[in-house]
């Protein structure tokens, strides 16, 4: 059964998906459904039963009423109490339910989108549309849904009571109400653009946390943290002031609607006040009367409210579906090509590429045969990590193609091109969990043998029999209780252990000292063998046994060979390696 098919009709697109998702849980909601015709009938029955209870008990002085009514005021309010409680559990459940799909759908398509997204957003800010954003639609969809149809249902039947009672005197009561809708409709405009704000202001907020909380070494060292207070103060002061412009914006809905709803009662005292002088009415029948209209005010009331749920969670909606409706460049082929297993030939062949209007590679033509180490060096900035960033297709090219095999890449599936390569980059990134997850992270199932294999080949087996829990050890967020080369070693390990047979190292020991250095050379090439290789160094001595170094300058490619004709040749390469040998004791600076 689908619920709300007219209104669809007239919300954008966007926010029709909103709706899709509150209908896939049918089931539930007529449950809910039903709990509040009951909760609203109850409510219903609860003014109609003022009228015997007066005149009958208490003007009458019946005693078979005395028995009886009161047993069924009894009923009446365990109904209402038990309609009540299926209703609340039935709409959270569905609240909690499209808040995990929305998560899941938030997180999986950032997921799917490529590195240029997120050097384009702040951390801190796609966190706060996964936590922040998505609670203010949870109290929407919660708030909205829940009180739009029990106060829908309340409605109905109180104003069936009064019209029932008397059709007089319930225009009378009711020709008020249309005049309270220009509130909500004013108010409630204000309150979605302020929510706007808010939500901006929160993610500003979080990601000032984020940078400030991992850079808190930087912070300390460079005596900021006055500057960063400051600043944190600033911010919580923009968000302070936004909230309070809320508040009472949505404030100032609830007196209107008050005001309007004591004109209306007075209305009805007056008339029905009249009736009763006169004798046309009893004074049961009026506070019965009157009891519905009391009534029938608060769920009115608390459109004011539920219209400004409904504004802060489509200002949310909108900031969500923002990331939702990101297309991605990197496009997955709808025929993706087989790629064969074993040992690759990689190719780059006009190769073009940028960032927006800058050019960082130009005309680049170079091959890798199945199992050689080629080494790219030169300036920083001058695009080497750009180039081997192509070959997992964390970006298209601009012009050319990359090959594999012969097969462009963009032939080939995401999931079986990055299968076939392993990286090992210049920050080691773990995450906050063991030793042996973090070795298994791209392979799972890996046995505890394979494991310990790895951490071996990576020289990593000694630093981890000497923790306390061993492989058990949980490593801290972004491994901060273990040391730059323990780190290094343990992202060697597990790029030993997925045994990919395209390898890429991205300054793998720039940031080592010279020891660590070292032991992760060796580790490196334990790596590198039998391996197609493409080598990011700064320090030259890394690479002078590399079957070809290519020497990368303002995007191209400008000189290649392998150390020795380089060398000879006293070009670029060569002036390289003088400058890293003009230490001060005339040695190889690795600084």
């Amino acid at each position: 059964m689908s619920l709300f098919p007219p209104l669809s009709s007239r919300l954008k697109s966007r926010h029709q998906k909103l709706l899709a998702l509150v209908r896939e849980n049918t089931g539930r909601l007529l449950g809910a459904m039903a709990c509040m015709i009951l909760m609203s009938g109850s409510m219903a029955a609860v003014a109609y039963l003022v009228e015997p209870a007066m005149d009958r008990i208490f003007v009458l002085r019946n005693e078979q009423a005395l028995k009886l009514i009161p047993l069924v005021v009894v009923l009446v309010f365990f109904i209402r109490g038990a309609s009540y409680y299926g209703q609340e559990y039935l709409m959270g459940w569905v609240g909690e339910n499209i808040i995990k799909r929305l998560r899941d759908m938030l997180y999986g398509r950032m997921m799917d989108l490529p590195l240029s997204f997120f050097q384009g957003e702040k951390t801190g800010e796609l966190m706060s549309r996964i936590t922040w954003d998505v609670n203010v639609i949870r109290a929407m969809v919660t708030t909205a849904v829940t009180s739009s149809l029990r106060d829908f249902f309340s409605v109905v039947f109180l104003t069936g009571i009064i019209f029932y009672q008397d059709w007089k005197m319930a225009i009378f009561a009711l020709f008020i109400l249309p005049a309270a809708f220009y509130p909500i409709v004013h108010f409630g405009r204000k309150v979605r653009h302020l929510s706007t704000g808010c939500q901006e202001a929160m993610a500003d907020l979080n990601s000032h946390l984020q940078e400030t909380f991992t850079g808190n070494k930087v912070v300390r060292a460079f005596n900021m943290e006055k500057t960063e207070k400051e600043r944190f103060f600033a911010k919580t002061h923009n968000l302070f002031t936004l909230s309070v412009r809320q508040v009472r914006a949505k404030s100032l809905t609830s007196p209107i609607m008050e005001f309007l709803g004591g004109a209306g009662i007075a209305v009805v005292i007056w008339y029905g006040g009249y009736l009763v002088f006169k004798e046309a009415k009893t004074p049961g029948q009026f506070f019965s009367f009157m009891a519905a209209v009391l009534l029938l005010y608060d769920p009115v009331k608390k459109l004011s409210r539920l219209n400004n749920a409904i504004q802060e969670g489509l200002a949310a909606w909108d900031r969500i579906f923002d990331i939702l409706e990101t297309s991605s460049e990197i496009i997955e082929p709808e025929n993706p090509e087989a790629l064969a297993p074993g040992p690759h030939t990689v190719a780059f062949d006009g190769v073009s590429f940028g960032y927006g209007d800058i050019q960082v590679l130009e005309d680049i033509h170079f091959t890798v045969k199945p199992g050689e180490v080629v080494a790219l060096v030169g300036a920083s900035g001058g695009g080497k990590t750009s180039l081997v960033n192509l070959i997992p297709r964390f970006y298209d090219v601009l012009a050319g193609s990359v090959t594999i095999d012969g097969h462009d890449i963009r032939n080939l599936s995401l999931a079986t091109l990055r299968g076939e390569i392993a990286i090992v980059t210049q920050e080691p990134i773990l995450f906050n969990d063991t030793v042996r997850n973090n070795i298994a992270y791209g392979r799972p199932g890996a046995s505890e043998e394979e494991i310990l294999e790895a951490a071996k080949a990576a020289f990593a087996l000694d630093f981890v029999n000497g923790l306390e829990k061993g492989f058990d050890s949980v490593v801290g967020e972004l491994g901060g209780r273990v040391s730059g080369g323990e780190k290094q070693r343990l992202c060697i390990a597990r790029a030993l252990l997925k045994d990919a047979p395209i390898l890429i190292l991205d300054e793998a020991t720039s940031s080592l000292d010279t020891q660590s250095e070292r032991i992760v050379q060796k580790a490196l090439e334990n790596l590198m063998a039998g391996r197609t290789s493409f080598v990011i160094a700064h320090r030259l001595s890394t690479v002078r046994h590399a079957d070809r170094i290519l020497v990368v300058k303002g995007g191209r490619i400008v000189e290649q060979g392998d150390h020795e004709s380089l060398l000879a040749a006293g070009g670029p390469y060569a002036r390289l390696c003088a400058m890293q040998m003009e230490g001060p004791n005339g040695k190889d600076d690795h600084a």
